[in-house]
Parts: structure tokens; C-alpha cells; sequence
């Protein structure tokens, strides 16, 4: 009865670590010294969440629904990996920098805080639709309580 409750707060778990991870990368745009490689400082570099399907499979899925006569149980979304972007870094020109190579030029984070604002955008919408799945399954569950009085 309560299933469909469990599969939206997937979703609100999941989506919240992807605005985490958002918020993280907005928090580094500038950061130079991101990570120690090969003997030397690496800027930051843009991590992505990776979302699957709790199910495992599309078979699974199939079989499990053709065996259940309509009473399939999805059982929701789960983060399955924290990537890094391999989009290459930017190159900014500020000799000054402590951090600039020989010709001036010192290598910025690949976070784009446009597509992060996106990002954002698309993350916070996607949890405020799923507190109002929640809400309405959950009055849903009340006026079925109060019918039953």
C-alpha cells in the first residue's frame, strides 16, 4: 500500500545528492588545487551524479510484471555512481597566479556555473514534483482512512 511512497523518497534521496553535488561544484568554480597528480596540483574537476533504477534489469522488470498479474513493484531510483567530467580544463591568462604555467597561463576548474545553474534548476524541480507525488499519495491514504470510519 505504502509502495509508491518508498519509490518517491528514492527519488527525493537521490535528487537531493545531485543538488549536493551541484552545490559542491558552484562552491570549487574557482578552485585551482582541486587534487595532487603526478607531482602536481590539479584544478577542480566537475563530478556528475549517475542515477539508475533500483531493478537491475529490463528483463527482470518484464518478468517480474508479466508474473504478477498487474501488481508490479517498481522499487524506486538509487544513485549509483559520483562521476567526474572529462570535459578538458579551462585556460585562463593571469601571470600573476601563483598557480600559472610558464606562458602565463593557469589551468580553471571545467565547471561551467551556467550549465550548474541548469542543472540546479532541473534537480529542484524534479524534488519539489516528487513532494507533490508524496503529498497526494499521502492525503490519498487519509481520505481512505476516513471512508473506512
Amino acid at each position: 500500500m505504502f509502495h509508491s511512497m518508498g519509490i518517491t523518497s528514492s527519488a527525493l534521496t537521490a535528487q537531493r545528492l545531485r543538488m549536493d553535488v551541484i552545490s559542491s561544484n558552484m562552491a570549487n568554480v574557482d578552485t585551482t588545487r582541486g587534487k595532487y597528480v603526478d607531482g602536481q596540483w590539479q584544478p577542480y574537476t566537475r563530478k556528475m551524479v549517475v542515477m539508475q533504477p533500483k531493478e537491475s534489469s529490463f528483463s527482470s522488470i518484464f518478468n517480474q510484471t508479466l508474473g504478477s498479474n498487474g501488481n508490479n513493484k517498481m522499487n524506486g531510483v538509487k544513485v549509483s555512481n559520483i562521476v567526474e567530467d572529462d570535459t578538458p580544463y579551462r585556460l585562463v591568462y593571469d601571470p600573476q597566479h601563483p598557480d600559472a604555467n610558464e606562458e602565463g597561463y593557469v589551468q580553471m576548474p571545467n565547471v561551467d556555473p551556467l550549465k550548474e545553474m541548469v542543472d540546479l534548476m532541473s534537480a529542484t524541480r524534479s524534488y519539489e514534483a516528487n513532494v507533490t507525488v508524496f503529498n497526494a499519495s499521502k492525503s490519498m491514504y487519509m481520505k481512505a482512512l476516513e471512508l473506512g470510519k
